[in-house]
């Protein structure tokens, strides 16, 4: 069973470490860096989310996750990109709540590769599941400064869609080491984040008090 999901922006892994500018170049490998990093700590999924990464960029980063030695039992997938995501060897695509249906994506690649969609109601679940989605990413949970216009969704509507719908449901938005419990408590599969992943000092002992945490419930 998975329970940590870790979503990728390499702009945001530049600003953290705060250490003067960067080239598009430095930005790549730093990424490529750390999701190795996240591969060896035993993350179960990494989302590659880079959506303005030219394609050929693109292909080059997924093609050498895809193939690294640390990434071991890691699922590696790709934002929208099922083309990408297919002839570079990652697992499955992720697909925002406006793209393409993914009934559509699943005609394509049938059974083979994990899709997974963003949800931000119940209705949109509903419809995730009836497309044969192997997993919802639901938020936003809490408040974020990523989606400041956003209303955060709260424990007792992420419980409310855990209990109602057989799919793996991962908590996003807002989610930190202190509140994921409540997640997990809630009836969440995992937690989804890009800050919690991005500025872990330590990604191998951030995996495993998640696992115990899942263990726990």
């Amino acid at each position: 069973m998975a329970f940590s999901y870790y979503i990728t922006s390499r702009q945001q892994l530049a600003a953290d470490c705060a250490s003067g500018e960067w080239g598009s170049w430095h930005l790549e490998d730093m990424l490529r860096q750390r999701v190795k990093a996240a591969f060896s700590a035993g993350i179960d999924y990494v989302q590659i989310r880079e959506r303005d990464m030219p394609a050929r960029s693109l292909a080059g980063l997924v093609e050498n996750l895809a193939g690294c030695p640390e990434k071991r039992d890691s699922r590696l997938l790709v934002n929208e990109r099922w083309d990408v995501a297919a002839s570079c060897g990652a697992e499955g695509v992720h697909l925002p709540s406006d793209s393409v249906p993914l009934s559509l994506l699943r005609r394509q690649t049938g059974e083979t590769m994990h899709l997974g969609v963003s949800c931000h109601c119940e209705e949109e679940v509903a419809q995730a599941v009836q497309s044969r989605a192997s997993y919802v990413l639901l938020g936003p949970i809490f408040p974020t400064p990523f989606k400041p216009g956003a209303r955060p969704l709260g424990l007792a509507a992420l419980q409310a869609i855990c209990q109602r719908f057989p799919i793996p449901i991962y908590a996003l938005g807002g989610i930190n080491i202190h509140n994921a419990p409540e997640c997990i408590r809630a009836g969440a599969a995992g937690i989804a984040a890009i800050r919690l992943f991005q500025q872990a000092q330590d990604l191998g002992d951030l995996c495993r008090r998640i696992k115990a945490i899942a263990s726990a419930r």
